[in-house]
């Protein structure tokens, strides 16, 4: 049987063998100095780039300059994104609300281990991505948010000095090593979280002025220039503001870049709001000629005398204003039912048009300038959440208002789609996607990675950015229930909290191809001692790509547990010396996959026994010893 791989996926692996598919002319093969030994050599396969840079160029190349953004240590970036490591993630239930049931997933550690972890289970699965990572100020905040590279470090490879040790150029606090480590530390994520997005998916970021010009370079890159949606302006704050001597800083920019633009498709934006030509995340009317928004017929042009004339209400009064279409307009209007009456002690205006879907009317577009909701906002719907009197009693000091993240939540992702944030901090994006599905009835789940740093957040009772995370949602999801009663029943408020960890198997444990004969003394115990089935199961999931929201449940069979993963997906049992009659019970349940610890059997005469059930009661299995 084939051994699990207990390790996230190869991406330079993987990559090469897609080049080698495209140009095999372009792969050669060079000594593998890590595995080969005295007694045997062993070659990898490894990309001739110079051969590679021809054949994607109609011209000879001969070296020389080209347009592109670098940095120190991008080279790096990339070989650290596609490296894999010997993490997994260990199953916490009683951090969790629902644990049985819930298909949300809180996951604790830090964030690039965890985006490599997920890169099978999730690939192509995310729709949306909202991300609020550090700004590079500087400041003094909760988690890491300098990433100015030490001048030495910078110097060295960036080759400020010669051989001699003569110094270049100048290095002056303008040069890049304010910008090199947060520029690396972004694009390997960005990078990773590409791969997870659908190809109809996007991605939106929160970012200031200390890097926007490099993040818009970026992301510019990873996803494409033709992929970019907008560059947002949100008003995030209406008075004070540090900004300079003359301007004072009200705003932070959004990037928005889809996966694929054309596979995105137009999105139907939420009606703006009558009032305030804003846009809010309510239901758009409906009746049965479809969806509609609604508009003030009142003008704001210059004044024009061909649009003044007087309207009759349906309590008897009459409105004489400037309207937005000329008298005979609106009278066709009336008679085809596209005007709507509203009570003016509720509404400024009495007299609205109804724009619908239908016939191209309601296709709102988002404004690339956002005002909705504000920091201040957001304070106090954590202080509400809280019980908090005072703002300075906050954890958090410039959490995102869920009104803005619903915004890209509700509009961007539908019934079943999975929302992702691996930058979660106070958990504003879990919250926004409780309240976007409690809104519109659906059932997004969402995905959160938030690394276990922190002190002691402003005195709080929270020992880190991730506990306060977690009972943000916790009370969120109270919160909603309470609120809507028989509205909210079925809702999904709970989420599996799930944590970074070393891997499941002893520092003995090889990965396949590494294995050699006089090891097999040490692999009498290959899995660590205080790791229990759970563990094992979600190790698995993760080795074999499988999701970790899905239901499953226990079984015992003859003593022994037995784990059903999604109604037979995966099958695992991890008891010492399992009986052939529970080995074919397992098989006549047919699982696409089973699973079993390698000492679950006596030897190699008991494992090809197993392989030998497998193939007369359930040929189609997939079959793994971990």
């Amino acid at each position: 049987m084939e051994k699990m791989r207990m390790e996230s996926v190869d991406m330079t692996k993987q990559n090469v063998n897609k080049i080698a598919a495209l140009f095999p002319n372009c792969i050669t093969e060079v000594l593998d100095e890590e595995k080969s030994s005295p007694e045997k050599k062993v070659y990898k396969k490894v990309i001739n780039f110079d051969m590679l840079r021809q054949m994607l160029s109609g011209d000879v190349l001969e070296g020389g300059e080209a347009y592109e953004f670098t940095w120190v240590g991008k080279k790096r970036a990339i070989v650290e994104a596609n490296r894999p490591i010997r993490k997994t993630l260990r199953p916490c239930p009683e951090e969790s609300v629902n644990w049985d049931t819930t298909e949300n997933l809180y996951i604790e550690g830090e964030n690039l281990q965890v985006l490599k972890l997920l890169q099978e289970s999730y690939l192509n699965s995310v729709k949306v991505i909202y991300i609020d990572p550090p700004y590079n100020t500087g400041g003094d905040f909760i988690y890491n948010d300098n990433f100015t590279t030490k001048k030495k470090d910078y110097d060295e490879e960036s080759g400020v000095y010669g051989e001699n040790g003569e110094k270049l150029f100048k290095n002056t606090d303008t040069n890049g090593r304010f910008h090199s480590d947060w520029c690396s530390m972004i694009y390997s994520r960005l990078l990773l979280a590409r791969n997870l997005l659908k190809d109809d998916g996007a991605i939106f970021i929160s970012i200031d002025d200390n890097e926007v010009e490099n993040l818009i370079k970026i992301c510019d890159e990873v996803f494409g220039r033709e992929n970019r949606l907008a560059i947002l302006v949100w008003k995030k704050k209406y008075t004070g503001g540090k900004g300079t001597s003359t301007f004072a800083d009200y705003h932070e920019y959004i990037l928005a870049y889809a996966k694929k633009i054309v596979s995105l498709g137009e999105i139907s934006m939420a009606r703006p709001d009558e009032e305030k030509g804003k846009f809010v995340l309510e239901d758009e009317y409906l009746e049965e000629r479809g969806r509609y928004y609604t508009r003030p017929l009142k003008s704001n042009l210059d004044p024009r005398p061909t649009l003044v004339y007087p309207i009759e209400l349906p309590n008897g009064g009459t409105v004489t204003t400037q309207w937005i279409c000329a008298k005979d307009t609106y009278e066709q209007l009336l008679r085809d039912g596209r005007i709507e009456f509203k009570d003016s002690k509720s509404s400024k205006y009495p007299v609205y048009k109804k724009f619908y879907e239908s016939d191209g009317g309601g296709k709102v577009k988002i404004p690339s300038f956002i005002e909705i909701s504000n920091n201040n906002e957001a304070k106090e719907e954590l202080k509400a959440l809280f019980g908090i009197v005072q703002t300075r009693d906050l954890p958090f000091q410039t959490p995102k208002p869920t009104k803005l993240l619903e915004l890209f939540v509700q509009n961007f992702s539908g019934d079943g789609d999975i929302v992702m944030d691996f930058f979660a901090g106070s958990s504003s994006t879990a919250h926004a996607t409780f309240n976007a599905n409690f809104k519109d009835g659906k059932s997004r789940r969402f995905i959160m990675v938030q690394s276990d740093e922190g002190n002691d957040l402003r005195g709080s009772e929270y020992t880190s950015i991730a506990d306060f995370g977690k009972e943000r949602i916790r009370r969120a999801g109270k919160a909603i229930l309470e609120e809507g009663g028989l509205l909210s029943q079925g809702l999904d408020v709970g989420f599996r909290v799930l944590k970074l960890d070393d891997g499941n198997m002893n520092d003995v444990y090889y990965s396949a191809g590494e294995y050699q004969q006089n090891m097999l003394s040490l692999l009498e115990s290959n899995i660590k001692s205080d790791r229990n089935d759970l563990d094992l199961l979600f190790g698995c999931l993760l080795d074999w790509g499988l999701p970790l929201s899905l239901p499953f449940n226990t079984e015992i069979i003859e003593g022994c547990s037995v784990y059903l993963y999604n109604e037979g997906d995966l099958i695992a049992c991890f008891n010492e010396n399992i009986p052939d009659s529970v080995v074919r019970a397992i098989a006549k349940k047919q699982p696409l996959k089973a699973v079993f610890r390698d000492s679950s059997f006596s030897g190699s005469p008991a494992k090809i026994n197993v392989g030998e059930i497998f193939k007369m009661l359930s040929p189609d299995t997939s079959v793994k010893i971990m």
